[in-house]
């Protein structure tokens, strides 16, 4: 299978000096063209042991701190992140031809911002949070389904956060920018942060 990208191109003198502009114009775009899950963004941490993981999150927030997204503190992505804090993200805009990469350093959100957001969720999704110990072995989709339901009747309309479930803010040290061109000549920019400050610079496709 092959694609011969061409609806665009991406060049210094039209892309933003700061990454994080750049970023919002593309998100904005990519939500306007009502791309399904615009939102989605694949997560890849390292093990302790150097093996790789990717998994599929959504972006609940971003600005000049970094990105944001919420998880179960003690599933894989979380123990990975324990032991190695630094991460990538990608989002991967298919019709759009585009392609952004963010990497840097992975911290832990305050516990009142955590907090803010489970109490906006969906009760069924709350009560989930704690139903599921994310990435271990189950026995099956009924010893989930009572779970959940022993939460629920445990909690009613109100559950509490759980303490093993909170949000991650990915700051960034790096970022690019990939559009895909004609020919193979795809641009890509990348924005590296040196001495205080974000230098942009061209990668070749």
């Amino acid at each position: 299978m092959r694609k011969n990208y061409q609806q665009a191109e991406l060049l210094e003198s039209n892309a933003a000096a700061d990454p994080l502009e750049q970023f919002t114009l593309w998100l904005n775009q990519a939500l306007s063209a009502e791309i399904p899950e615009a939102n989605a963004m694949t997560l890849a941490t390292v093990s302790s042991d150097l093996r790789p993981s990717t998994r599929v999150v959504l972006i609940k927030g971003f600005d000049d701190k970094g990105l944001v997204w919420f998880t179960n503190y003690d599933s894989r992505k979380g123990l990975e992140l324990a032991g190695n804090p630094f991460a990538a993200l990608q989002f991967h805009w298919v019709e759009l031809e585009r392609v952004v990469r963010i990497e840097g350093l992975v911290e832990k959100i305050s516990d009142a911002d955590s907090d803010h957001y489970f109490h906006s969720r969906p009760l069924a999704s709350r009560i989930g949070a704690w139903a599921s110990p994310q990435s271990q072995v189950i026995e099956s989709r009924e010893w989930l389904t009572n779970a959940s339901q022993t939460y629920a009747a445990q909690f009613a309309q109100q559950p509490p956060r759980p303490p093993h479930w909170g949000g991650y803010r990915l700051v960034p040290d790096r970022w690019e920018f990939w559009q895909g061109g004609s020919a193979r000549l795809h641009d890509r920019l990348q924005y590296r942060w040196v001495n205080g400050a974000w230098l942009m610079e061209r990668l070749a496709p």
